[in-house]
């Protein structure tokens, strides 16, 4: 099939913005909890009405401070309960969101705000405002720069305790749906990161849709999602409209090294995270199973639970002795990893790079559904999604309600609808290049199936042309090899070469428990990248990866380096995207070896 599109289910309001959410909450719906607040370590509800007098309070702030109708205001922070509390406020007060990574580097913050030409700027901590008043000077139009962790919120309700409610409703008023309400900088694993302009209507496209398509993960007063990733991102930004849309109760957990702990005290219904969050979490309940001698366990539990899941999808289901076996391991497995994720969720989204249908099996497997979707941030997060009545695990689903979905003839996905970018901020070029013809050039290749689903292939500039004319589009075996407890990432290299090869560094938290079982006395990837026995079972990881594709496209060596790949190092975007030509460029000794004799 080459073409595919639903219709929609949801009617963007002709006039009003975001903010007009906010306010319909506190009419529909004014003691339903719409968020959770985590103060001195207890999670406590905050309702509709309480939350729309905070947003009220901050916009008027800002209107005090010289924020006008569509000026840009930086928001620099971690994913907390005060970022959806300033973005409402920002779109309330006529003015458009411009989020910063609070990783970012000095050079990238001088980027956004400068390009964007933001007037004021939110940031989380100290620290962040020194980062931003180390490139000020290069920054003139920026008037205002507060920090949260100052009680920043507090002070800019006392600066608007006197605009009047009329002025603040006049400013709203002026807003339209096809207003800009962010500007949202691509991580970009090349290259300046590019403005992407997503409007009031686009939002209210993507996650009206996502609401409606999936109604019974958005079920007001029942629902909860626990948001970890960065609200910078436009996948956590999804989250955030979709949550108050509904409205669900939405938390925010600013430290992902301390998730379990608040998955277990908030309890969401639903999650949401990158493939990454879920493989640690299955490689993490082997490792405490290997441990505790219970290995060939939870390997059998394993081995049930996508044997069952993949019964599901056959005419004929589950046999009598599956399900009889997988009733048992509920009991002594499947049940304990369902209370790590907090005991009450059943679904998972799962977007940013593939999930693998082994991982996706294991998850439905046990009771806890992973729906895996596809977009970006040109089309305001989900392009495509698993509804959650009619998932194929393998594929990122059917297109968003209201969408079309096309396959170009060089395999190229091409998106079209409401959710869809207006254009990059000051770039005429980029702009045309990407919308060229009506539609959204991706730039990820992909197929689809009789049913409309979508699976994504590769992406085209990524594209291995070896040195026999073979193409290989390195995702699919990466995905494979990276479902290995002890890999961490696989780059996959061997562009104008006679062969595949592959750069792999190690899981640290699963290597120190494969260290200690084999009698190693060090656990690190420096003292153990040259160990037979390690390479041997890394070899068992390739040797794996390479049955997903064609002997040519096979991965032939590789090499196990002693760093990390990260996002501090810059090897990683902050959506946890590789940067292919910087790992090329700073790794280049490391390929050479690969094609040595």
């Amino acid at each position: 099939m080459r073409e595919f599109s639903l219709p929609a289910l949801y009617e963007v309001p002709a006039g009003g913005n975001l903010a007009d959410i906010v306010r319909r909450n506190a009419a529909r719906h004014p003691d339903v909890a719409v968020l959770g607040r985590k103060t001195g370590g207890v999670w406590r509800d905050v309702t509709a009405t309480e939350f729309l007098a905070e947003v009220t309070a901050v916009a008027k702030g800002l209107l005090a401070s010289g924020v006008g109708p569509g000026d840009r205001v930086g928001l620099m922070s971690r994913t907390r309960y005060e970022w959806t509390l300033a973005d409402f406020a920002i779109w309330m007060a006529g003015a458009v969101t411009v989020p910063v990574y609070e990783t970012s580097s000095e050079e990238q913050v001088r980027w956004i705000l400068g390009d964007s030409g933001a007037v004021a700027c939110l940031v989380e901590t100290g620290e962040h405002a020194r980062t931003v008043e180390a490139v000020r000077e290069g920054l003139p139009g920026l008037k205002q720069l507060w920090r949260l962790d100052e009680d920043t919120i507090g002070a800019l309700g006392a600066a608007g305790s006197d605009v009047p409610d009329s002025a603040l409703a006049e400013r709203a008023a002026a807003v339209s749906a096809d207003d800009p309400a962010t500007i949202v900088y691509t991580s970009g694993t090349t290259g300046r990161p590019k403005g992407c302009v997503l409007t009031h209507r686009n939002f209210f496209a993507e996650c009206g849709n996502v609401v409606e398509r999936l109604k019974p993960l958005f079920r007001t007063g029942e629902c909860s999602i626990l948001l970890f990733l960065p609200v910078a991102h436009v996948f956590g930004r999804l989250v955030e409209v979709a949550a108050l849309m509904a409205p669900i109760k939405l938390g925010h957990a600013p430290d992902i090294k301390h998730l379990t702990e608040e998955l277990g005290t908030f309890r969401p219904t639903m999650v949401l995270g990158v493939p990454r969050v879920f493989e640690k979490v299955y490689n993490a309940a082997r490792a405490q199973a290997q441990a505790g001698g219970k290995g060939r366990i939870f390997d059998r539990a394993a081995d049930t639970a996508i044997a069952h899941s993949r019964a599901l999808d056959t005419p004929q289901g589950p046999s009598l002795g599956l399900r009889l076996r997988h009733k048992l391991f509920d009991r002594l497995v499947y049940g304990k990893l369902r209370a790590v994720l907090g005991g009450r969720g059943e679904y998972a989204i799962s977007g940013g790079a593939p999930l693998g249908e082994r991982l996706g099996h294991f998850f439905r497997g046990i009771g806890f559904t992973v729906l895996e979707g596809y977009g970006l941030t040109e089309s305001c997060a989900a392009t495509a999604f698993n509804p959650w009545d009619r998932q194929k695990i393998g594929t990122v689903g059917q297109p968003l309600p209201g969408s079309v979905v096309r396959i170009a003839d060089d395999g190229e996905v091409l998106l079209h609808g409401e959710h869809l970018f207006t254009r990059y901020w000051n770039n005429e070029a980029a702009t045309a290049e990407a919308l060229a013809d009506g539609w959204f050039h991706t730039g990820d290749l992909g197929t689809l199936d009789a049913d409309g689903y979508l699976a994504i292939t590769g992406r085209k500039k990524e594209i291995i042309v070896t040195a026999g004319g073979k193409n290989v589009a390195p995702a699919v075996i990466e995905d494979r090899i990276r479902g290995n407890a002890l890999v961490a990432e696989c780059m996959v290299v061997g562009d104008g070469r006679p062969f595949v090869g592959a750069l792999l560094t190690l899981d640290e938290e699963f290597l120190a428990h494969w260290a200690r079982d084999h009698g190693r006395p060090e656990a690190t990837a420096a003292a153990l990248r040259e160990d037979p026995e390690l390479l041997a079972a890394l070899q068992e990881a390739v040797d794996e990866g390479n049955l997903a594709v064609s002997k040519a496209e096979s991965v032939r060596r590789f090499r196990v380096l002693d760093t990390q790949f990260t996002e501090e190092s810059g090897h990683l975007t902050p959506s946890l995207k590789l940067k292919r030509s910087v790992v090329t460029k700073d790794y280049a000794e490391e390929i050479e070896a690969l094609y040595r004799k």
